[in-house]
């Protein structure tokens, strides 16, 4: 197998010259993306991968500088203006670039989502963290309804649970025979996303319709063209787990989908009927370890309120935080009414008067995306805070792109935070 760490401090004229090229004109975009999106991922590489210690990458923030076929190039900086002054020792960590190697080679740029995903299962499985898993699950419709005026919550099942099974943080299941099912549904988890097969449904819903227009499905056939007809104009689409739990003797779970317009999702989610299959592809937990302590603030729209229900639901954090919530519809601020923030303290026997979230919403009227939409989430916030003053320790947020891109740098410079305390993730892309 390829070895995944070769590290250097060779200059970089000297690195090119190891490795090959890609030539992909796409690649500047998608070291753009993985170097704002995915710091902590990096570090992450950083610390499994190479000499430095984790202690040691905390000192750093980390880019990748290209890509080859063999692997990645991470170059490491010191990580704000105060860790420049650090002493003769720390200095090492600094201005290195360090070569992540693939556990194979790729020929092209679209190979490189399957081996960045191997590395961060591989460097996630070292450092003892939650990582991505590539399992195939199926779920049944059970109903859907409205959650708010604008959210539509499908409830979906799984098969039985196998008796002895205990339920940890995820339902272990088994199927008709008792064998176990290698994969798991987790009930005591927060941001856990799941990647849905849209395509599924439009070929299953193909193939019935076909079906009862006389021919039996088995005889179906169809060329490239009609295939590429039935296809959705999106075929995947990810969704928060927004909760699950045992119910007799099967996994119930809510998707929450935020219908807005025409389209892919919305569409989909809008279709299902009770008694359909759907199928997810991957699984990918949400990081938000970094909340455990502290004042947060977490800064929601309609595509990332689910994973703030279910995060305040299983909060574990004595302190509780500030949600801003931005909707473009005032009919949907009510989703976090039936919310109840669980205690952050484990004893019974302390009561608190405390164990509830603050809500600031922000009504927009239009479709929450852009620099704009930044800059009146971050007045708000700071016209809040000079009316109710906190320390703000920690920020977690899920934004469409552009709007997350701007609003990260504001955060920074209005509650003095390093990167690392201001996650804040793009949930959507507004086309």
């Amino acid at each position: 197998m390829t070895n995944l760490l070769l590290a250097t401090t060779e200059n970089t004229d000297n690195q090119n010259s190891q490795y090959t090229s890609l030539n992909d004109p796409e690649i500047a975009s998608v070291v753009a993306h993985i170097n704002e999106e995915h710091l902590d991922e990096l570090l992450g590489f950083l610390s499994a991968f190479t000499s430095l210690s984790t202690a040691e990458s905390d000192l750093v923030d980390a880019q990748i500088t290209d890509i080859y076929a063999e692997g990645i190039a991470i170059q490491t900086c010191p990580k704000g203006v105060e860790n420049q002054s650090t002493d003769a020792q720390n200095t090492s960590l600094h201005n290195q670039t360090f070569f992540i190697a693939f556990a194979a080679p790729i020929s092209q740029l679209d190979d490189l989502q399957a081996q960045y995903i191997l590395l961060k299962q591989r460097a996630d499985k070292k450092l003892g963290k939650k990582t991505i898993k590539l399992t195939k699950q199926v779920f049944d419709v059970q109903s859907s309804y409205r959650a708010s005026k604008n959210m539509l919550r499908l409830e979906l099942s799984m098969p039985s649970l196998n008796s002895d099974t205990p339920l940890n943080n995820t339902a272990q299941l088994s199927n008709a025979k008792g064998a176990k099912n290698s994969t798991s549904v987790p009930t005591n988890e927060a941001g856990y996303a799941y990647l849905f097969d849209l395509e599924h449904n439009a070929m299953t819903d193909a193939l019935m319709n076909d079906s009862t227009d006389g021919y039996k499905a088995g005889d179906y056939k169809t060329n490239g063209s009609d295939k590429e007809n039935i296809r959705p104009a999106r075929p995947h689409c990810y969704y928060t787990l927004r909760k699950a739990w045992q119910a007799d003797d099967e996994i119930r779970a809510w998707i929450d989908v935020f219908l807005h317009g025409d389209t892919p999702g919305g569409n989909w989610a809008a279709a299902l009927q009770a008694g359909e299959t759907v199928v997810t592809k991957r699984e990918f937990p949400e990081k938000v370890e970094h909340l455990r302590d502290g004042q947060a603030v977490l800064i929601v729209d309609e595509t990332s309120i689910p994973t703030a229900a279910r995060l305040l639901e299983l909060w574990n954090n004595p302190t509780p935080p500030l949600v801003i919530c931005v909707t473009q519809d005032a009919g949907d601020q009510s989703y976090f009414d039936t919310v109840k923030m669980r205690s952050g303290l484990d004893c019974e026997t302390e009561s608190r008067k405390d164990d509830h979230f603050t809500v600031l919403p922000i009504v927009t009227n239009q479709p929450n995306s852009g620099a704009e939409l930044a800059t009146l989430i971050d007045r708000e916030l700071g016209d809040y805070l000079t009316n109710n003053p906190l320390q703000i320790d920690k920020v977690w947020g899920a934004l469409e792109a552009n709007t997350a891109k701007a609003l990260r740098p504001l955060l920074k410079d209005r509650l003095d935070l390093s990167r690392t305390d201001v996650v804040v993730k793009v949930y959507w892309r507004h086309d």
